[in-house]
């Protein structure tokens, strides 16, 4: 409080030092204005007098210059000023105090320039011969004329200066004596306002330490008094309030910790400020290592800091279901909801966590059973592909018909083969149960590797392949996914397209956040009416030829699940006999 008290007191000493000193600023300047300006006025009227009782002659300047330096001189006994008469080309014709002959020509002297352009001039400059400040007022004698005579007088300025000089030493003096009473003044105020404060400081101390039963005495009337008065009602309020916080937060913490869905309060800022106990056991964590810290400093699932980022950023309600692994291996669902308080102000997000594994188990049970079922038919098929391969080797004595069906058997075999992989693959991508490695790839890169992949089975059918990617191109995504997105869409291509045709690959920027993958054939095409089911399972436009080519049924359906885990979009536009064309838009950052 002392150092209140100081403070107090060097403002109000400097409040009334700055007062002062401003006023003797503007004072002196006033004055040093006045004065200059009523030199100027008088220094005029006596050029004017001087003009009218004066005979100007005109001539050569040399032979003129006796005459007006002995006028000058003259003037000068009479008016204690500097009397110089100048040509209207410059030429000093006589001056009181040097002598004309060797003076400078005074044609481009600011009050001469002045006098021509006005009539009369005025200046204030400094002279190195006096060592001092002079006043110069020049009057042309012929206002109309441009190349009109001068006269000048100068006259110092040390009287004004020395004026001015006397008045800062007055009020200098008499800024220090007010100094030291408003010093004792302004301490005596300070004092006694800083007193009264420090006993409500004191108890607002108390207040803070959770005393709520100190009080404010003694302070008697006024505002100070009337302050100490609101400490009091406050410390009462103060004591009502927390007692009912502490109730309100004894049956909140009840409720929470009997509830079977865990529950994380996090706040706009992302710090965590509640976890309930259920939470705790199913993130493994203790409220202890994470309340008051922001929740990516927790060791913890990427999929689920993402969906609290996101949760903040969009503001709504958004519901996932992710797969944890510690403390033990479980399917959660959750929800992460809003909050806004009074005046639509954004608080936060409230995660709530369900335990939802014994629900998704028996209804992955169904997903599963067909991918079960291909794996199992997978021994077999293995063995009847390895007796076609034995037969092939030349066991049947006609072997021109033996190799026929043989053939076809191995054929159907490893199409069935490839079938339940297919389902295998198609069924971990519908139940999320791959995992996504993104990653920068550099498409310029990465597609001419991708090419190359297919470039024999291309030339097998002439079929020429074109590549057209944007350089300096980026995307993040699952290097194999995407490849395997590409690698599909691709061999369709050359697939359904006759011999001698096209295939073409393009990759672009559509803005700084997307890119745009279009592949391209000039194959038998599509029906419009296929067009809406082509990504559905196992549907096929032309089954024969489908099944001719080695086509399960499933690539598409598979290149549309994984587009989507990539957040992006896949389209088809296709002319029957023209050909088709893929569009897939991507992310370039994946959020």
């Amino acid at each position: 409080m002392n150092s209140f008290r100081n403070r107090l007191t060097i403002i109000m000493i400097l409040m009334i030092a700055l007062s002062v000193t401003a006023a003797g600023i503007i004072m002196a300047k006033t004055f040093k204005e006045t004065h200059i300006r009523t030199l100027e006025d008088s220094m005029v009227r006596e050029m004017k007098i001087v003009l009218a009782k004066m005979e100007w002659k005109n001539g050569d300047p040399a032979s003129l210059i006796p005459y007006y330096s002995t006028e000058a001189a003259n003037l000068k006994a009479y008016t204690g000023e500097r009397v110089t008469f100048i040509a209207g080309d410059g030429t000093v014709l006589g001056d009181s105090d040097h002598a004309a002959a060797t003076m400078d020509n005074h044609f481009n002297r600011s009050e001469v320039l002045e006098a021509h352009a006005s009539g009369i001039g005025r200046e204030i400059r400094y002279s190195e011969t006096l060592g001092q400040n002079l006043l110069y007022v020049a009057i042309a004698t012929e206002p109309s004329n441009p190349q009109s005579n001068i006269i000048r007088l100068a006259v110092s300025l040390s009287e004004v200066e020395k004026s001015i000089y006397q008045l800062w030493t007055v009020l200098f003096i008499g800024l220090l004596i007010l100094f030291v009473f408003a010093a004792l003044i302004s301490y005596r105020i300070a004092l006694s306002l800083t007193r009264p404060l420090e006993k409500i400081t004191s108890v607002a101390k108390q207040i803070k330490n959770m005393d709520y039963h100190a009080r404010v005495t003694g302070l008697g009337k006024g505002e100070i008094g009337e302050l100490g008065n609101a400490i009091n009602a406050m410390a009462d309020s103060l004591e009502v309030q927390m007692t009912r916080i502490r109730e309100n937060e004894s049956q909140l913490e009840s409720v929470l910790d009997n509830m079977i869905n865990g529950v994380v309060m996090i706040e706009e800022t992302g710090k965590i400020v509640l976890i309930s106990r259920r939470a705790e056991e199913i993130l493994g964590f203790s409220s202890r290592e994470l309340v008051g810290r922001h929740f990516a400093e927790a060791k913890q699932q990427y999929e689920l800091s993402q969906m609290i980022q996101e949760g903040l950023t969009v503001r709504e309600h958004i519901r996932e279901e992710i797969n944890f692994y510690f403390p033990e291996e479980r399917l959660l669902e959750l929800h992460l909801v809003p909050i806004f308080h009074e005046g639509n102000e954004f608080g936060g997000v409230l995660l709530v966590l369900q335990d939802v594994t014994a629900i998704r188990r028996l209804e992955r049970m169904r997903s599963e059973f067909v991918a079960n079922v291909s794996h199992e038919l997978k021994t077999p098929i293995a063995a009847v592909k390895g007796f076609a391969e034995t037969l092939l080797g030349g066991v049947v004595k006609d072997e021109e018909t033996a190799k026929s069906f043989l053939q076809i058997i191995f054929d159907e075999s490893d199409r069935l083969n490839r079938l339940i992989g297919d389902i295998l693959e198609l069924s971990k991508i519908e139940s999320r149960r791959v995992p996504l490695y993104f990653s920068p790839i550099e498409m310029d890169t990465f597609v001419q590797k991708t090419i190359t992949m297919l470039e024999t089975e291309a030339a097998k059918k002439s079929i020429k392949l074109e590549v057209n990617a944007e350089a300096g191109l980026y995307v993040e995504a699952d290097e194999d996914r995407l490849r395997q997105i590409m690698m599909n869409l691709l061999a369709n291509g050359i697939n359904y397209t006759p011999e001698g045709g096209k295939v073409q690959l393009t990759v672009e920027g559509i803005d700084e956040d997307h890119i745009r993958i279009k592949i391209s054939d000039t194959g038998i095409g599509i029906p419009k009416k296929d067009l809406p089911r082509i990504f559905e399972r196992f549907y096929r436009v032309d089954k024969a030829r489908s099944r001719s080519s080695g086509g399960t049924g499933l690539g598409l359906s598979i290149v549309k699940h994984l587009v989507e885990l990539h957040k992006g979009t896949i389209a088809v536009t296709s002319t029957v006999g023209v050909g088709s064309t893929f569009i897939i838009e991507l992310p370039v950052l994946q959020q």
